[in-house]
């Protein structure tokens, strides 16, 4: 498939475009001002008592920054990171050689945290809560337990799917922190910060624009920039107004409200494949050739924020908002407004249980 430049994944090209991009300290980070406050007291309080933060939960959509908060973490407490993935830990052991290695006050970041294995959970508990290490050596009769002491550490986790984490490892995070969507104002600015980096001339128009079709996430706003900064290197001398941004994010076939080429394409799919809905997850992964998780957590989110895509008990509907969009005609009108009745009913069932 098309590679996409508004998705919110992780991409290797990410690593070069964030790179000197991301605030080091608390001062520097934009947006999120609730989470911020609260982080700031936290880590004062840490700090005057000399002791290592609570252990940080943070969730929320891709693309927000909760890697860079990781980071900002350690350096507002003056101590090391260690960062590492879920899917990465793949035995007790890779976690015990991770644990057995930080030095005290240190920072883990474990990103995709709901990725790991239950029996690596069960290592990290007592990690977490006791800072101790428990292991069994061997088999059968033979097997031995050994216990080592761990240095007091902090545990920053961090999540796009909070509900797959299991209940004794959610509890034992002291600070839980959720990011939302940033608004326009707030990615003007990062715009603005990350242009000043980079040395590109845009004005405040351009700015905005960027801003604009950024779909709240400022991992998106950098990709966009430097992308429209190549445009604008080639068509105009390397200044970005308005009407370059206009025509680069044309050229990228990213429309005025943030919807790329994929995103178009899964609701026409919809629409004319399945007559406006509904029709299963795993059918319409099936028909565009994406995986489910794929489809649910990456090119859902946004368009069910916009208001172009709905979820029902009976599957995935394009509402008439989605069809505008479009340039289509609305379909099933009265389909819809049935699914979303019983997805009322859903909703009062369970309230009655």
């Amino acid at each position: 498939m098309k590679k996409r430049f508004i998705t919110t994944e992780f991409t290797e090209a990410d690593i070069e475009i964030e790179k000197g991009l991301r605030p080091q300290y608390m001062a520097e980070y934009i947006g999120q001002d609730k989470v911020k406050n609260q982080l700031n007291i936290f880590i004062q309080a840490a700090l005057k008592r000399e002791e290592p933060l609570d252990h940080v939960l943070l969730y929320g959509p891709p693309g927000l920054g909760k890697t860079t908060l990781a980071a900002i973490i350690a350096n507002e407490m003056g101590t090391n990171i260690k960062t590492t993935s879920g899917p990465a830990i793949e035995k007790p052991g890779d976690l015990a050689a991770i644990l057995t290695g930080l030095k005290e006050g240190d920072v883990l970041f474990i990103d995709e945290i709901h990725r790991l294995q239950r029996t690596i959970e069960e290592v990290l508990y007592p990690a977490m809560e006791d800072h101790r290490l428990d292991i069994v050596i061997g088999k059968g009769p033979g097997a031995k337990a050994i216990r080592i002491d761990l240095a007091h550490f902090t545990l920053v986790g961090a999540t796009t799917r909070i509900g797959l984490l299991t209940a004794p490892l959610r509890d034992r995070f002291g600070v839980v922190l959720r990011l939302d969507l940033y608004n326009e104002e707030s990615l003007c600015e990062i715009v603005k910060r990350s242009a000043d980096i980079l040395k590109v001339k845009i004005d405040d128009a351009g700015t905005m624009e960027l801003a604009k079709r950024s779909r709240g996430t400022p991992r998106i706003s950098n990709r966009l920039l430097k992308r429209v900064r190549d445009y604008a290197e080639v068509k105009t001398q390397g200044r970005i107004d308005l009407d370059t941004a206009n025509k680069a994010l044309c050229l990228f076939e990213i429309d005025e409200y943030g919807l790329d080429e994929t995103d178009r394409a899964m609701l026409y799919m919809i629409y004319d494949h399945f007559d406006g809905g509904p029709v299963g997850l795993d059918t319409l992964a099936a028909a565009l050739g994406e995986e489910r998780d794929t489809i649910e957590e990456v090119y859902e989110p946004y368009l069910i924020q916009r208001g172009y895509l709905a979820r029902t008990p009976r599957g995935r509907i394009i509402t008439s908002k989605g069809c505008s969009h479009i340039g289509v005609s609305p379909l099933n009108q009265k389909e819809e407004q049935m699914s979303l009745e019983e997805l009322e009913d859903t909703i009062e069932t369970a309230k009655n249980r």
